[in-house]
């Protein structure tokens, strides 16, 4: 065996052994920034000065945005799913951005971070859901909806894209179509709170203020305390509010 044959088989097993030391690291790294975010932050700018690449980069990021930093742990992300990694590992990464962006009401930058994950990975159900989420939030209801078809063709169970879709239909103008979703989502799932709040937004669309209120009311006694609750609560306080003389 050559000389240079011995340095890269040497060289390669210092890679090896380097990344097995790192992956318990990375494990404890990304453990302690979802549960003390400050303190997984720090972690991981001191692992990042010792080297530790995109996987100290990836315990920052989630270290930022759980601590609330949405926006900069986006960013980072999508720094990180730039480069060459194997592509459902850039559509993850490329995910998570997404919704970061989301999070941080950036709905132009999360589209465009949801497309580049869907390049890599056209067939994610989840991508095409969260970018139907970012096509509604920017008024392209229509788009959202094809997402959600293609998604639905993909897995036909999720009840969340049945939810989504009918919103998106209600907004477009077809309660029939809104009116169906919603009934396939809550066959599925009877107390989907989700649901429960999407047929009351339907039915005050149609005039039915009595069933609205019914299900906005039933949102409430399933989960009090939920984002769902919360804008059942304001509906019923509006669709409450006695007319002044």
């Amino acid at each position: 065996m050559t000389r240079l044959a011995l340095v890269l088989i040497s060289a390669f097993l210092c890679l090896q052994a380097a990344a097995q030391q790192a992956e318990p690291r990375y494990d404890a790294c990304m453990d302690l920034a979802r549960k003390d975010p400050q303190e997984g932050i720090k972690e991981a700018i001191a692992w990042r000065k010792q080297g530790g690449g995109a996987m100290a980069d990836h315990c920052l990021a989630t270290g930022l945005i759980a601590r609330g930093d949405h926006a900069e742990g986006a960013q980072l992300l999508q720094e990180i799913a730039s480069e060459d990694w194997p592509p459902h590992l850039r559509a993850r990464l490329y995910g998570q951005a997404g919704r970061a962006w989301l999070s941080a009401g950036e709905d132009k930058k999360a589209w465009g971070a949801l497309t580049d994950g869907l390049a890599a990975d056209p067939d994610s159900s989840d991508l095409l859901v969260d970018r139907a989420i970012a096509n509604a939030a920017l008024g392209l209801n229509f788009e959202a909806i094809d997402d959600l078809n293609r998604a639905l063709d993909l897995a036909p169970s999720r009840v969340d894209a049945l939810v989504l879709r009918a919103s998106a239909w209600r907004r477009a103008g077809n309660l029939d179509l809104a009116s169906d979703d919603v009934t396939r989502a809550l066959t599925q799932q009877p107390k989907n709170v989700d649901a429960l709040l999407e047929r009351g937004n339907i039915h005050r669309a149609r005039g039915e203020a009595g069933a609205a209120r019914a299900d906005w009311i039933a949102v409430l006694q399933l989960d009090t305390n939920g984002p769902s609750a919360e804008i059942a609560r304001d509906n019923l306080e509006k669709v409450d509010v006695k007319p002044t003389r």
